[in-house]
């Protein structure tokens, strides 16, 4: 056992299994029950998600998947274990590091009662959204609090806040970003910046979402010095979502002639199906259909130096009065 040092619990959103269709099944399942993430009432939700969304999707995205799978399993499963190891690594002795998804495997209540079991009475939960948003970070929190209740000897426990204006969050975008514009053979005639869609009735209610995206857009534009066209994805359902979506953007770059195109993902902590499918694979096929003639995916910040310095220092900022406590 180890005494007295917290605990450092990394959360994404996960991963099926496999790329297959029994697997995504159950993910979505799991995913689309999630009062979070969909918030029609669960009377009227229930019987749709049951009885027409998992018999049909499942086996399309278990094809996406299955374009971006890798030896070492789904890309995101694999590169949040591999920023867990660095962060370890960065913190040495001073906390114990895990990590979870919050849908699918590692489950959150397991790893949390991991830690415990290794000595951990205080828990740091970062959910690895640099913008806060009900359906992400708010689900991520609600199931580690959920994984205390049933526990008669409960850690404390924080969680990492929003950091879509983190100075270190900025620049480490930037210098990744500007990377991989030089190591490009071509010059773009537009940058997109692709952040993950929300239904519009999210913004309505309040949430900052796409608020702290803008921002953390314009914050990158300036970093940068280069004008930034910023686009949502991954609209799901018949529901208004927020504007303007990617697949538009593309289209449209492309019908005013800009044929020239590199797009990052800023929103995302890591690779994943939405980043190396949807817009490595897809956007790259709907950009070069629309008349496009270049087009290069910018990968997320990973488990790269900078994009470990910039979990190491939010981190251990959220750690003051814990290490190297008594």
């Amino acid at each position: 056992m180890t005494a007295d040092r917290p605990g450092v619990l990394l959360v994404n959103l996960g991963t099926p299994d496999a790329p297959t269709t029994a697997a995504v099944r159950r993910y979505l399942a799991e995913f689309l029950s999630d009062r979070r993430v969909v918030e029609i009432p669960p009377l009227v939700w229930q019987p749709i998600l049951r009885g027409i969304i998992l018999n049909s999707r499942p086996a399309k995205s278990a094809h996406a998947y299955r374009q971006v799978w890798t030896e070492q399993g789904s890309p995101l499963a694999a590169i949040t274990a591999r920023q867990a190891a660095a962060l370890q690594a960065r913190l040495g002795d001073r906390a114990v590091v895990d990590h979870a998804m919050r849908y699918g495997r590692p489950a959150i209540k397991g790893a949390i009662e991991g830690l415990i079991s290794r000595g951990c009475y205080r828990i740091l939960v970062a959910a690895l959204y640099p913008q806060y948003c009900a359906a992400t970070t708010a689900s991520v929190n609600d199931a580690a609090f959920a994984a205390l209740a049933s526990m008669r000897h409960q850690p404390a426990l924080r969680t990492l806040p929003p950091y879509h204006d983190e100075p270190a969050y900025i620049a480490a975008l930037a210098q990744s970003v500007q990377t991989g514009l030089d190591a490009l053979d071509f010059e773009p005639d537009a940058i997109v910046a692709s952040f993950h869609g929300m239904p519009q009735r999210t913004v309505d209610l309040g949430d900052p979402y796409r608020d702290q995206c803008l921002l953390t857009a314009r914050l990158l534009r300036e970093a940068l010095g280069r004008d930034l066209t910023v686009a949502f994805q991954s609209r799901f359902g018949r529901a208004r979502w927020i504007e303007p979506s990617t697949e538009a953007v593309l289209d449209r770059l492309a019908g005013e002639g800009r044929r020239r195109v590199a797009i990052l993902a800023p929103g995302f902590a890591a690779d994943c199906l939405e980043t190396l499918e949807e817009l490595a694979i897809r956007g790259r096929e709907r950009f070069m259909a629309a008349g496009g003639t270049h087009f290069a995916y910018l990968p997320c910040l990973n488990d790269s130096p900078a994009g470990i310095d910039l979990l190491s220092l939010v981190i251990e900022r959220q750690l003051e009065g814990w290490i190297g406590a008594a």
